[in-house]
């Protein structure tokens, strides 16, 4: 959360402190995500610019002349006033600068993107140097397997029970979904495999589809909707039912959302009351 529209930077100001040669500005001007992204750009790529110094001390974040002055200039008067003295005293960084996502990230070159709320849960990768807003929820994985359950009927299933709603669109919290869901952690190397490689062909395919006609995720799933696409309704019913094997379920309930819920409650509460081990990010 940066606490200061002043971090924000046009194109042309990024550009201009991307080509300085005093330091490499690539390291603190980056890509800023949104859940609009997401959900309407044919590449699901951020369309703004931001200034973060992640966790820097000031003495680092003085190395980026460039980037410093215009956080200085724009984003400390209004910091000055503020009435949380931690957003006064390090006016460079973000209010809220999520130290502990950072940390995680560490090591990884991409990571899984959940729009935080709208109509669809929608997710994508996202390089690691894109800066994510707050409205984006961040899964630190960079494996397939791991973005295939994302994207799967079950675990969208379990976010619209979970979820809250505001004007019937889908309000996806870490704490309410993602911590409640029972991840298949039984599942066998050969059913990872086939997960992984039905989620790569989806994205494979989604994204040619986006590109190819210039249109977003939103328009794309109401055209399928629709009836159009009808491979790519496969592909998520191959998803759908690779998952559903990792969880040693019949391929009858793997689209269907009453049923799926009914199974995931009950392997929450025997996780929950220590019916059943449960160690779902184990290598």
């Amino acid at each position: 959360i940066p606490v200061g529209a002043g971090f924000i930077i046009s194109d042309a100001e990024a550009a201009a402190l991307l080509a300085r040669k005093d330091a490499d500005y690539s390291q603190v001007v980056r890509r800023y995500l949104i859940g609009d992204d997401i959900a309407n750009d044919p590449q699901q790529a951020p369309s703004r610019w931001i200034i973060d110094f992640g966790l820097m001390s000031l003495e680092d974040a003085q190395k980026y002349p460039g980037a410093l002055s215009i956080v200085r200039e724009r984003v400390k008067p209004e910091r000055d006033t503020n009435n949380d003295p931690g957003f006064r005293q390090k006016w460079w960084l973000f209010g809220r600068a999520r130290g502990e996502m950072r940390t995680a990230l560490v090591g990884t070159v991409r990571y899984a993107a959940l729009i935080g709320q709208g109509k669809r849960f929608l997710a994508s990768w996202q390089p690691i140097a894109v800066s994510p807003s707050n409205l984006v929820n961040v899964a630190c994985f960079d494996d397939d397997f791991s973005m295939g359950i994302l994207q799967s009927r079950a675990h969208i299933a379990w976010a619209w029970h979970q979820a809250s709603t505001l004007k019937g669109d889908l309000r996806y919290t870490p704490t309410s979904v993602f911590m409640t869901f029972p991840w298949p952690d039984g599942a066998t190397d050969e059913q990872r495999h086939t997960v992984a490689d039905a989620c790569v062909r989806l994205l494979a395919r989604r994204t040619e589809i986006c590109t190819g006609e210039q249109i977003g995720l939103t328009t794309l799933y109401n055209r399928m909707d629709d009836g159009a696409y009808t491979d790519l309704k496969s592909l998520h019913k191959n998803l759908d039912e690779a998952v559903a094997a990792c969880y040693g379920w019949p391929k009858k309930i793997a689209q269907d959302d009453v049923a799926l819920v009914a199974h995931l409650s009950d392997l929450n509460r025997a996780i929950a009351t220590g019916q059943r081990p449960y160690r779902p990010f184990e290598a």
